[in-house]
């Protein structure tokens, strides 16, 4: 991240418009002639490089790319965001709430690393576990509403287990997830039990960090997950890795190479005090087992 402000906005407005022109077919100079902007600066835009652009102008390219309501609203967010030094942002702040920002970066990752002290990650969810937390969380929600949260959560797993390119997904469990009863001892028992399957696959890593480990580094770690994008053909990363933090009011993004680096080290020392894959499938499976006798 630079002094001047935040590359990864920049970078995440650029891959929406992007993806949005390419979807309809469109050339750059066609989308710039049609919005009276120089060709130039769209280019700088989906390349995720700064640029000076107004507000309106950038309206005007979302109404050619046919974004309108909350994904224009997003694009304005963004860009907007893109100059502050940091990126912080509430669910109901410049970004509508409904605009899931962390799932785009989710859809462009390789690969996934993540710590959770006290819930399965979206990821590896079943729909009945997905749909107890979601009914916690918007309890005014119609069920059909519930189950549509539902459906999008089962959709973003589908980049886990296809069979061409999947995520490469490293979670690293603390035993308070597994024992925090979601949904009810039947929901717990199946989720467990599919945490054991799908930690064979060879793209997904399933560890626990058990209670005996004690605390690795002394402080209490809060959810985190890192993030890893492609790369080109020289080997080298088309983005920088990101580190996710979410809390109950809002998300964080970090790219400075010293606090992502930081994250990596608090990875390191958690993954070490973490039980081995084989031993992790066991317990997952006898914590399983408990479910199922109460």
């Amino acid at each position: 991240m630079s002094e001047t402000g935040s590359t990864l906005p920049r970078r995440q407005l650029g891959r929406y418009l992007r993806e949005a022109r390419s979807a309809l077919g469109m050339s750059q100079d066609r989308v710039a002639k049609a919005a009276d902007v120089s060709t130039s600066v769209l280019q700088r835009l989906e390349s995720g490089i700064p640029t000076r652009l107004k507000v309106r102008d950038l309206q005007a390219i979302c109404e050619v790319l046919e974004m309108q309501g909350d994904a224009a609203d997003a694009m304005v967010g963004l860009l907007q965001q893109a100059g502050e030094k940091s990126w912080w942002h509430e669910y109901d702040s410049v970004i509508p709430a409904n605009f899931d920002v962390y799932v785009g970066l989710e859809t462009a990752a390789r690969r996934l690393t993540t710590y959770q002290p006290a819930l399965v990650p979206g990821l590896l969810q079943t729909s009945d576990y997905a749909r107890a937390l979601i009914h916690a969380v918007k309890p005014e929600e119609s069920p059909s509403d519930h189950q549509r949260r539902v459906d999008l959560r089962m959709r973003r797993q589908a980049k886990v287990f296809r069979k061409y390119q999947p995520l490469v997904l490293d979670v690293v469990l603390h035993e308070a997830a597994l024992r925090c009863k979601v949904g009810g001892e039947a929901v717990m028992a199946a989720q467990l039990r599919r945490l054991a399957e799908v930690g064979k696959a060879p793209n997904i890593s399933v560890r626990v960090l058990p209670f005996d480990a004690g605390a690795p580094l002394g402080d209490p770690v809060g959810q985190f997950a890192i993030l890893e994008f492609d790369e080109d053909f020289r080997g080298e990363r088309v983005w920088p890795p990101v580190v996710y933090l979410e809390n109950f009011i809002g998300c964080m993004y970090l790219e400075k190479d010293g606090d992502v680096r930081r994250y990596y080290r608090v990875l390191d020392s958690l993954q070490r005090a973490a039980l081995d894959e084989t031993v992790s499938r066991g317990l997952l499976r006898q914590v399983a087992k408990e479910f199922q006798r109460d």
